[in-house]
């Protein structure tokens, strides 16, 4: 990959910009989609324990005939698994279905502003994991500000990503200005707006918005390409999902082409301030728990 298509972390590890998510991917599609991830040219790839297809990730990695060193992994520890010696644990249980001895990045999947404390001693097992060498890199996911805040008050490693929701409908400008003042890498989830939204009395998508269908058609490139090419010029981190592999593949294919100021501008006022994914505050063990299997 070009240096163009990297970005280097608060903790000087390198990672790729571009990446593949698994969300929602069930298992049985999962070793085929990051098979032709990779066969794409992708070398991050995101998974979570709460996706229960780390498993067929590892599979697809291992197949791939990849050295280790070339393929970034990520994954996330379920709220479920919070608390300093849960959250260990939880790593084993990840590192042991994905097959791997070391982790590039470990991100805690939600914080749990019900018990906060419990998001504390998380956060500060992925310290221990860190300094132990069996991560590289560390952070959050789905962190609002005031979390970051209470958060860096304990904390004795600054976390090197928070992947939170970004896309044109919801930009998060606020949030993405806090981590940036931290040294904190904002890293997309649902990139592409995969969330129908309610706009000007009717539902839309990003993939239907006419001024992205412009600025597409004006550079001969998809609105999903002309949405990445956007992240990544504006200094994220995107992580794209599909089953597709013709999308998969058209979807890496954005490093051909630059967003004039301009360009990048009329999608930046596209933002509705509406939330596509679930309200933040509201993750409570009560309602978002879920065992994390062993195997």
């Amino acid at each position: 990959m070009s240096e163009s298509s990297t970005l280097s972390l608060n903790n000087e590890v390198v990672m790729p910009a571009l990446g593949f998510g698994v969300f929602q991917t069930p298992p049985d599609e999962t070793r085929a989609a990051v098979s032709a991830a990779l066969a794409a040219g992708y070398r991050l790839i995101d998974t979570a324990a709460a996706y229960g297809n780390e498993r067929q990730v590892g599979e697809a990695i291992a197949a791939s005939g990849l050295e280790r060193s070339d393929v970034f992994v990520e994954t996330k520890i379920w709220i479920s698994d919070y608390g300093y010696d849960r959250t260990l644990h939880g790593f084993e249980k990840s590192a042991r279905k994905l097959g791997l001895d070391q982790l590039d990045l470990l991100i805690l999947h939600q914080a749990l502003p019900s018990d906060f404390d419990k998001t504390l001693e998380a956060y500060r097992a992925l310290e221990t994991l860190l300094a132990d060498g069996k991560v590289r890199a560390i952070g959050v996911s789905n962190f609002m500000v005031d979390h970051l805040r209470s958060l860096l008050d304990h904390a004795n490693v600054v976390p090197a990503v928070n992947q939170i929701e970004v896309h044109p409908y919801f930009s998060q400008p606020g949030l993405q200005t806090t981590n940036a003042e931290h040294g904190i890498l904002t890293q997309a989830w649902s990139p592409i707006g995969g969330i129908t939204f309610y706009r000007d009395g009717q539902h839309t998508s990003t993939l239907q918005d006419p001024v992205i269908g412009e600025i597409a058609q004006a550079h001969g490139k998809s609105p999903a390409q002309v949405m990445l090419r956007w992240h990544l010029q504006q200094g994220r981190s995107a992580i794209p999902k599909s089953t597709n592999p013709q999308r998969i593949g058209e979807n890496f294919d954005v490093f051909d082409f630059d967003l004039s100021t301009d360009e990048l501008a009329r999608i930046d006022a596209l933002d509705t301030g509406r939330r596509g994914g679930p309200e933040p505050e509201a993750i409570t063990l009560a309602s978002f728990g879920r065992d994390i299997p062993e195997d």
